[in-house]
């Protein structure tokens, strides 16, 4: 597995280097630099589908390790594959601008070619499309500026609202505080006046005992 592995990571780095030739090949050579890294990575992920049964047959305590350094090369490689394929759309779009600018500059235009007006109509139909859009945004702002407009009143109702609550709260609260203490010096009364009947009940038995008058009550007269 050792040999094999080194030879693709030598490979990995080789794509690595190679990967800035793309950059500054011209327009004839760079066809050649693409495919012959894009061999080149074809290459890798067949030694890598290699390694991946090697590093499964590795003893037991090797094998976690084996596996591990598979996976480091499988994810440099992917990652160059991206970056190969990520260079190539750049390019495909670079040179259908330039076929595109290439064919306009050529074009010679007369006021009656009927092939102007489509275009034309076509830029006509994108101008009102942007203009539609933006009828659509004004109309969104608008009604957001008349939802923010009514909640803002809510807002206000629910503060006079709320205040008004909060001031009948505070009377309410007034009155049961006046309501506990008439009901706590009742209770406090209670004390005083079972002493005075006590003390009217005492005098009574005294007045018995020496002989003084008692009331009787008697029927009102008619």
């Amino acid at each position: 597995m050792e040999p094999l592995y080194q030879q693709t990571h030598k490979q990995v780095h080789e794509i690595q280097s190679h990967m800035g030739r793309l950059e500054t090949a011209d327009k004839q050579s760079v066809h050649l630099v693409e495919n012959e890294i894009q061999a080149s990575i074809n290459q890798i992920f067949s030694h890598l589908e290699r390694l991946e049964i090697l590093s499964s047959k590795e003893p037991p305590n090797k094998r976690q390790n084996a596996k591990l350094r598979v996976d480091q090369l499988k994810y440099d490689v992917q990652h160059l594959q991206t970056a190969l394929r990520n260079f190539q759309h750049r390019r495909y779009a670079r040179e259908q601008q330039e076929r595109q600018r290439e064919e306009l500059l050529s074009r010679t235009f007369t006021t009656n070619d009927s092939d102007t007006t489509i275009p034309m109509d076509e830029s006509l139909q994108f101008n009102s499309s942007l203009q539609n859009i933006h009828h659509g945004m004004d109309d969104l702002i608008g009604g957001g500026h008349s939802i923010l407009e009514g909640l803002r009143a809510q807002r206000l109702t629910l503060k006079g609202t709320q205040k008004k609550i909060l001031d009948i709260a505070n009377m309410l609260g007034l009155s049961n505080t006046v309501m506990r203490l008439i009901e706590k010096r009742a209770f406090q009364d209670k004390p005083f006046h079972r002493l005075w009947i006590l003390k009217l009940i005492e005098k009574a038995r005294i007045g018995r005992a020496f002989g003084a008058p008692t009331f009787k009550w008697r029927p009102p007269e008619i």
